[in-house]
């Protein structure tokens, strides 16, 4: 369930990040944890990966906005980090990364039903992705997709 603060608290994200040229790509608060962490996950606007250097740079304007705006009463941690490899294939780096690695495609079939395959990931071009399905090439429309997925090899 996300926390209350999450919207507020990426609003801050958003504004502290434009100003370096990052943009926020997620803002999470685990309240479970002691002291709370809030994690924020950023990358540059164009898309791409940011250093370790360039996550810490951010940290100190960020952490100084959050405690001028007194959204948090208790102590907390702090966490700027870049997104990482997700297990979701969304952009055309992600796509040409995982070229070979097995994937599931969800997706809808001509009867409008969900369906899933599983198979290696060849391509996605402009109208479809393209999977191997035991030696067989599968191309599924594009406007068919619902989610493309690594998955962890079963054999």
């Amino acid at each position: 369930m996300p926390d209350p603060l999450n919207s507020e608290l990426e609003r801050l994200a958003q504004g502290a990040a434009a100003q370096v040229g990052f943009a926020v790509v997620g803002v999470q608060v685990l309240s479970h944890r002691i002291p709370m962490t809030v994690q924020v996950l950023v990358q540059r606007t164009d898309g791409s990966d940011i250093s370790l250097d360039e996550c810490a740079s951010l940290s100190a304007p960020l952490g100084e906005a959050m405690d001028a705006a007194g959204l948090l009463a208790d102590a907390y941690v702090l966490e700027v980090s870049s997104p990482g490899v997700s297990d979701e294939l969304q952009d055309d780096r992600d796509f040409r990364s995982f070229r070979g690695f097995p994937i599931e495609v969800q997706f809808r079939d001509a009867k409008g039903e969900t369906v899933c395959s599983e198979g290696l990931l060849l391509e996605r071009d402009d109208t479809s992705v393209h999977l191997n399905l035991r030696g067989r090439t599968k191309r599924i429309p594009r406007c068919d997709l619902i989610s493309v997925r690594l998955v962890t090899p079963t054999e």
